[in-house]
Formats: structure tokens, sequence, C-alpha cells
């Protein structure tokens, strides 16, 4: 007589298994973003501002249609999100020299320093996340979400 006992994976069990790691991804998204735009309030921005900051570079003028494609954005989403820089005065936007009707977005001088103050919260964040991991889980951690994020860009632009 066999007296093991097969456990018993329940339909709710066998759907939250196949769908682990999405579960995962986007409670860690919505912990990250909750983290990060208190973090971010405390230097006047809200969550997004960060993003389109970092993607500006000192004396490097980008089109808004460039930033839409690199942050996954509308190019309409990146021009309520630059209004609200320009009056802040972080980023000022201008016709191209030669294409006058693009529009062109630049990151000013005062943009550039709140720009190394996002890098400083994000730096603060990423302590508080590694802060329990050891070497070996950093690396395969790191490894890992690579390995996700491209998966995941590569798919979002065939959609696209």
């Amino acid at each position: 007589m066999d007296t093991t006992i097969e456990p018993q994976i329940t339909a709710a069990q066998a759907v939250a298994s196949d769908t682990e790691t999405v579960t995962s991804l986007l409670a860690i998204a919505k912990s990250t973003r909750a983290f990060i735009a208190l973090l971010l309030a405390e230097i006047g921005l809200h969550p997004g501002q960060d993003q389109l900051l970092v993607r500006l570079l000192p004396n490097e003028p980008v089109s808004v249609s460039v930033l839409a494609e690199d942050l996954s954005v509308r190019p309409s989403t990146i021009s309520k999100m630059l209004d609200r820089l320009i009056e802040k005065g972080f980023v000022e936007r201008g016709a191209h020299k030669v294409d006058l009707r693009r529009t062109m977005v630049q990151l000013t001088q005062e943009g550039g320093v709140v720009r190394e103050k996002v890098f400083g919260v994000w730096r603060k964040l990423d302590l508080e996340l590694i802060g329990a991991l050891d070497g070996e889980e950093r690396q395969v951690l790191g490894e890992s979400l690579v390995k996700i994020e491209t998966l995941l860009a590569q798919r979002l632009r065939r959609l696209r």
C-alpha cells in the first residue's frame, strides 16, 4: 500500500504559478514607483520627470519625437511633461536649426543640477533595495533584470 500523499494543486494555485513573474514585476513596479515618488517629491519632481531629465544631456538638444520613443510614451505625453519642466526652468524648447518643423529640447544649467539630484535619488533607492542582498544575489538579480527588460522592450517594439 502506497502511503505517499501527492500534493493537490488547485486551479487558482496553477494560475498563480503561471503568472508569478508578471505578478511580481507588477508589484515591484508599483512599490518602486511609490517609493521613488516620495523621494522625487523631496527635490520637487514627479515620477517620469526624472527619466526625462536623465535622458537629456547637457548641451545636446533632442527632438520631442526621439524623447517619446526613448521613454516609450506618446509625444503628447512628453509635451505635457516638458511644459512642467520648462515652467520650472529645467529645460528649454526650441526649433531645430535646419528643420524648423522639428521641436528640440535642451537641458538648462539649473536642469543639469536637478538631473544630478535625480541620480542621487536613484542611488539612494538602489542602495535601499540591494542592501539586503549579497554579491552573488546582486549579480544574478542584475543579469536577470537586464534579460527581462530586453525581452520586454523587444516585444513592445513589435507590438507598436
